[in-house]
């Protein structure tokens, strides 16, 4: 070995080990974010900690539902990407490949109605909305400061009916 490939060694070591410290840091819990240092609690704007906590308590909370709505959409996305892998195997058996297309199906019908029953309640006046729909249930998560009405529950089980034909609806009120 001369010494231009242990340079470039050394340089590739480097390399490594900067992305594993940048990749460490990323994953592990964040000690400072809006001026709030989790260390201790207190603001570097304000000393009052029930405004911060008020605030951080309001912003995890607004923070579910889009959270929770990217880890379904990679979920699906993994999932899809997978059977349809599955599906253009040649060395795959006629039956599994079968069976993967109709799981693609389902899945893609799925995560079309979840996006159309969000968004259908959105537009009636819901704040925000999460479904989810598996097995032939669905789970319809509504953002919201009271419980819901009987009326709200009907409209919601209605707008799941009519764009998925889908009966079993589980409905829950998330508080914001």
């Amino acid at each position: 070995m001369n010494k231009k490939q242990a340079v470039i060694i050394v340089t590739l070591l480097a390399l490594i080990i900067c992305v594993g410290v940048v990749a460490t840091k990323l994953n592990s819990p964040i000690n400072y974010v809006n001026g709030v240092d989790n260390g201790n609690g207190k603001s570097t704007i304000s000393l009052n900690d029930n405004t911060t906590n008020k605030a951080t308590q309001t912003q995890a909370k607004s923070q579910f539902f889009e959270e929770t709505r990217l880890t379904r959409d990679q979920k699906n996305a993994e999932t899809l990407q997978t059977l349809k892998s599955l599906i253009d195997d040649t060395n795959a058996s006629q039956e599994n490949r079968a069976e993967a297309e109709k799981k693609y199906t389902q899945l893609a019908m799925a995560t079309n109605y979840e996006m159309k029953i969000e968004n259908t309640l959105k537009s009636k006046g819901y704040e925000d909305a999460i479904c989810s729909i598996e097995n032939e249930k669905a789970r319809v998560i509504i953002k919201g400061k009271d419980k819901l009405t009987d009326k709200d529950t009907r409209v919601i089980k209605d707008i799941v009916m009519s764009v998925s034909q889908i009966q079993d609806v589980e409905i829950q009120v998330k508080q914001s």
